[in-house]
């Protein structure tokens, strides 16, 4: 078995508790905030230590991590040689992502400026770009209503489709920024250019703040909330779901928990081409 996205979806699975209140306080040391308790919770997911005291989970984490995070900085986690993933907390149940300065990412490159040298260094700096998922969970009061593991391939464009809309405005937007003595992510508006990617789902806030729709709206046809439940959803190309060791791949397939159907989504980057790709669901009342 690997640590990976079905291990992890099969480790939420199997622990069925979605009360980050009640996780934290059996299994965690003085963590409050609902934020670091997500963190907590996708990394125990996909290290499979949620019933771990947080001593060893910390063992664990080093034993399956190469990377742990960097505050203002992507990604919060990288899988020893394997992928990386991106945490965003909502407490609106379709709110759009706030990436911050950070565009949105198909995959994390090791070239990427807004990286630290120390994330650059992980896995003895033998790689030029790894996989990328976006983890959003929706918690309110402490209870999580639904967790979407969303491939970056999926979701966002190529890196430079963002890079183009930004760079030419870039020097107009600290200027502008210079002039009201604002510095990125202040929350005085002076624009925002709409409809950036093909799809059209991102905006980049004439601050220097990117965001993106929720995966809720980006997949509404294939993925549909129901009252009072908890859902997990999962989306990545069919070529990345079959990259996973053949073990996992079953065991998520024949669990009774579980659902895994062949879907086809708009490619990020030319809405005419569909890709093959794999809706992984959970729910739970």
């Amino acid at each position: 078995m690997g640590n990976n996205i079905l291990r992890a979806i099969l480790n939420i699975a199997s622990y069925k508790n979605n009360d980050l209140k009640s996780y934290a306080s059996t299994y965690l040391i003085r963590i409050n905030a609902t934020g670091e308790q997500l963190e907590f919770y996708i990394k125990d997911a996909i290290a499979s230590s949620f019933r771990l005291p947080q001593n060893k989970k910390e063992e664990e984490y080093l034993k399956v991590f190469s990377w742990l995070g960097n505050q203002n900085h992507p990604p919060d986690i990288i899988i020893k040689n394997s992928d990386a993933f991106e945490i965003k907390k909502i407490e609106s149940l379709k709110s759009d992502l706030s990436l911050n300065s950070s565009s949105p990412k198909d995959k994390l490159l090791a070239k990427d400026i807004r990286i630290t040298a120390d994330c650059k260094k992980c896995d003895n700096g033998n790689w030029i770009e790894k996989e990328l998922f976006y983890v959003i969970g929706n918690a309110k009061k402490g209870v999580v209503n639904y967790i979407f593991f969303v491939h970056g391939t999926c979701y966002a464009a190529d890196h430079s489709v963002y890079e183009k809309v930004y760079q030419p405005i870039k020097k107009e937007i600290d200027s502008a920024l210079d002039s009201l003595g604002l510095e990125k992510g202040d929350t005085k508006e002076l624009g925002k250019v709409k409809r950036v990617d093909p799809l059209g789902i991102t905006k980049l806030r004439i601050r220097g703040m990117w965001t993106i729709e929720n995966p809720l709206k980006v997949f509404k046809d294939s993925c549909k909330l129901e009252n009072n439940k908890f859902h997990l959803f999962a989306i990545l190309t069919k070529e990345k779901y079959l990259s996973y060791p053949k073990e996992d791949i079953k065991e998520i397939e024949s669990n009774k928990f579980t659902s895994v159907k062949d879907v086809k989504i708009k490619d990020p980057n030319n809405p005419a081409k569909l890709l093959e790709a794999k809706l992984i669901t959970f729910v739970i009342k």
